[in-house]
């Protein structure tokens, strides 16, 4: 099998499924976050579709599909979810408001990166960026 596929089929990452106690309210933070309308599969499962990648967002009651006990909600400290963004220091402005845990305002990282991190309401770590640096940009095939 070659690298990069499954049984003859090409790999991609298609998305990150959180789970959540209150889905309604993870889902109505993350369509405030981006700007896009979630579609809404069942009461317990929607996907926030973005141009390259899908955040889904499940309800505890669908655990036990997958395995009682697999996933457990709010208890993630490692993942970052992270969001390409036109202007961070404008998404700064628009949400500032709406944020209650803000771990770092807008601040150009090593790398070339303009980040703005916060916690959603399950307490995940959420990255919005702008490539800041020439490098930065080309990594990302943005234009200034």
């Amino acid at each position: 099998m070659a690298a990069g596929s499954i049984a003859g089929m090409d790999t991609s990452f298609m998305s990150t499924r959180l789970i959540t106690d209150d889905v309604r309210r993870l889902v109505g933070f993350y369509e405030l976050v981006t700007g896009i309308t979630a579609a809404w599969s069942t009461e317990d499962f929607a996907e926030v579709v973005t141009g390259h990648a899908t955040l889904a967002i499940g309800s505890t009651r669908t655990v036990p599909l997958f395995g009682v006990g697999s996933a457990e909600p709010a208890a993630n400290r490692t993942a970052i979810l992270e969001f390409l963004v036109d202007d961070v220091d404008a998404e700064w402005e628009r949400l500032r408001e709406d944020l209650s845990d803000v771990v770092t305002e807008p601040v150009t990282m090593p790398w070339g990166n303009r980040a703005l991190l916060f916690r959603d309401p399950d307490g995940n770590l959420v990255n919005l960026f702008t490539p800041a640096t020439d490098a930065a940009r080309e990594k990302f095939s943005v234009r200034r």
